[in-house]
């Protein structure tokens, strides 16, 4: 009676290499079929893992037919850009033919929507106003809701109590490297200052402190505001991306955002960098040196 043979998997194989001249035996591999069928599967898999990390991570990815590339990118974001613009033009046209229409047909025309610009307005002093005490209340009610606009009230309930020190004798990081395009102008209710730099440039905060707000808004698209220790706070807005999320701890001079062109009422790639302290705006020209 024959003794039984094992299958293919449990056979024992030999690979040898020898020398064609000497016949030495120079090298050789024992394994089973099964240990072959294994091998041959990681080999396989570590190959694909390999071919997924170099297609991922390099650019090699722009050689496989159908992927855009960087210039192809860049183009399809350009006429984006010329689209919305289009669109825009169009509807002017349209509300410009309308009014036409209508002073010939003697009626009023209608508003057209002036541009508004994206700081917080400050009331001119000398202006005689008086609020009631409905006023008063309604007021008092959208600040506390509106949480993108850093009021007193923000400033008290973020800072540390009992710390008071004269923004002065503190060292304030530049939040960005660039030109400055638009100064801080009470006057025109432009509370800040607009800096213009170059594309993908992190934006930093300029103390230690913790992020109280960090989403996007149509307005001016991206916004972070950070609260600093007495009663400080900084905004920034029309970024491109932000790196950190709200409640996040920050050093001064870490990078909290990429610069951009973000939100409706913008011109432009830049930072629109605002600078509070104890509730009132005050002109960061004056504590840092860009």
């Amino acid at each position: 009676m024959q003794p039984k043979r094992p299958g293919v998997l449990k056979n024992k194989y030999r690979l040898t290499v020898y020398n064609n001249t000497t016949l030495d035996q120079l090298w050789h591999l024992r394994t089973s079929g099964l240990g072959a069928m294994v091998s041959g599967m990681l080999f396989i898999l570590m190959l694909v893992v390999v071919i997924t990390v170099l297609i991922a991570f390099t650019g090699l990815r722009e050689f496989i037919p159908g992927y855009p590339d960087a210039t192809t990118r860049e183009k399809l974001v350009n006429n984006a850009l010329r689209a919305d613009s289009l669109e825009r033009a169009l509807l002017r046209w349209e509300r410009h033919l309308t009014n036409i229409n209508l002073l010939l047909a003697g009626k009023d025309p209608l508003p057209i929507d002036a541009k508004r610009p994206d700081s917080v307005r400050v009331q001119d002093a000398s202006a005689p106003f008086v609020l009631s005490r409905e006023d008063s209340l309604l007021r008092r009610e959208i600040e506390e809701n509106d949480s993108y606009n850093p009021l007193p009230h923000t400033a008290a309930a973020g800072g540390q109590a009992g710390m008071t020190a004269s923004i002065e004798s503190l060292f304030l990081f530049p939040p960005l490297q660039g030109a400055i395009t638009d100064s801080f102008n009470l006057k025109t209710g432009h509370t800040a200052i607009d800096i213009v730099a170059q594309p993908n440039a992190p934006v930093m905060a300029v103390l230690d402190g913790t992020v109280i707000i960090a989403d996007w808004v149509p307005a001016t698209g991206n916004v972070i505001q950070v609260q600093h220790d007495y009663g400080i706070i900084s905004v920034y807005k029309h970024n491109e991306k932000l790196l950190k999320k709200q409640g996040d701890r920050v050093k001064a001079g870490e990078a909290i955002a990429i610069v951009g062109n973000s939100g409706e009422l913008t011109t432009g790639p830049h930072l629109h960098f605002e600078l509070w302290h104890n509730g009132a705006p005050v002109d960061p020209l004056r504590y840092i040196k860009f």
